[in-house]
C-alpha cells in the first residue's frame, strides 16, 4: 500500500534538515504576519516627539527613528511587505518562465530557437538596472515593484522548464499521447508542465529571497513605495544616523538576512526533496 501524501511529507520533513528549518522559518514569519497587531507595541505609522530613542527606552524595544516611529513595530509590519513582494513576484516569474520554457522545449524548431535567444537576451541585460529604469518610468508603487521584479527574473525558470520539456517530450507517455491524436496544448498542460515543474518550484522559492533583497535595495535607494513600511525603507531612513542611531538600520538589516536565509533553506530543501537523486518521501 502506498504511503499517503502526508506520510511522504513527514518523511521528507524529518530527513532533510534544510527543508525542516526552512518550513519552520516560514511558519514563524506567517505567525508574525497574522498576529502583527498584537506583537507590535506601537502603531508603526504614528509619529511621536520621542525621536531617536535608544533600544529599551520608554517602552520602545528597538528604539525609535528620526520621526519618532517605533522601530520594533515597523520591523514586525515589514514582514508582511517582504513576504507579499516575495510571493507575488515569484508567482509572476514562475508563471512566465514555465509557460515560455515549456513552449520552447516542447515545440522545438524555430519556436525554441526564438525563445532561447529571448532568454539569452534577458540574461545578458543587468536586471537590477532594468528594474531601476522601469520604476523611474512607471512609478515606485509596491504593485509596480512586484510586477517589475517578476517580469525581470523569469529567464532562469524558463531555462529550467525548457530543459525539462526537452527531456519529457521524448518520453513514451508523451509520444503515446501524440499518437492518440491529442493536441499540442493538451499535451503541454497535461503532461509536460505538470511533470517538469518541480525544479522550477525549488528555483522559484530560492528566487523569493532575491525578490526581498531587490525590494530592499530599491527602498534603500529611495525608489521604494513611501506609503508602506518596509525593511529597506528603514535602512534608508537610518543611513544618515548610522553613527548616532545605529539601531534603525541594523535591526532592519538583520531581519532581511534572517528572512533570506529562511527562503534559501526552504528552496534548497525543496530541491533535495524533488530531486530524483534523493529518495525522500518515495517508495
Amino acid at each position: 500500500m502506498q504511503r499517503s501524501w502526508l506520510q511522504s511529507f513527514v518523511k521528507a520533513f524529518r530527513a532533510d534538515r534544510q527543508l525542516r528549518y526552512g518550513i519552520l522559518g516560514m511558519v514563524f514569519l506567517l505567525i508574525v504576519i497574522i498576529f502583527a497587531p498584537y506583537i507590535a507595541t506601537h502603531d508603526p505609522y504614528s509619529f511621536d516627539y520621542t525621536r531617536l530613542l535608544a533600544p529599551g527606552t520608554d517602552g520602545h524595544i528597538l528604539g525609535t527613528n528620526h520621526l519618532g516611529q517605533d522601530v520594533f513595530s515597523m520591523i514586525v509590519y515589514g514582514v508582511r511587505t517582504s513576504l507579499k513582494v516575495a510571493l507575488i513576484s515569484a508567482l509572476i516569474s514562475g508563471a512566465i518562465g514555465v509557460l515560455v520554457g515549456g513552449l520552447g522545449g516542447f515545440l522545438g524548431g524555430k519556436v525554441d530557437l526564438i525563445i532561447s535567444e529571448l532568454i539569452n537576451i534577458f540574461l545578458m541585460i543587468p536586471s537590477f538596472f532594468l528594474i531601476l529604469l522601469i520604476i523611474a518610468l512607471f512609478g515606485n508603487s509596491i504593485v509596480n515593484v512586484m510586477i517589475v521584479i517578476g517580469i525581470t527574473t523569469w529567464p532562469s525558470n524558463a531555462k529550467l522548464m525548457r530543459s525539462q520539456a526537452l527531456s519529457l517530450r521524448e518520453r513514451t507517455f508523451v509520444k503515446s499521447a501524440v499518437a492518440l491524436g491529442e493536441s499540442n496544448s493538451q499535451i503541454l498542460f497535461k503532461y509536460i508542465l505538470p511533470n517538469g515543474i518541480f525544479p522550477v518550484i525549488a528555483n522559484t522559492t530560492r528566487g523569493m529571497s532575491g525578490a526581498i533583497l531587490t525590494e530592499a535595495s530599491l527602498s534603500f535607494l529611495g525608489l521604494g513605495d513611501p506609503n508602506i513600511v518596509s525593511w529597506g525603507q528603514l535602512i534608508y531612513q537610518g543611513k544618515p544616523f548610522i553613527t548616532s542611531a545605529w539601531w534603525i538600520s541594523v535591526f532592519a538589516g538583520i531581519s532581511i538576512v534572517i528572512t533570506v536565509i529562511f527562503f534559501y533553506l526552504l528552496g534548497d530543501g525543496l530541491n533535495h526533496v524533488l530531486n530524483p537523486k534523493y529518495n525522500y518521501g518515495r517508495n
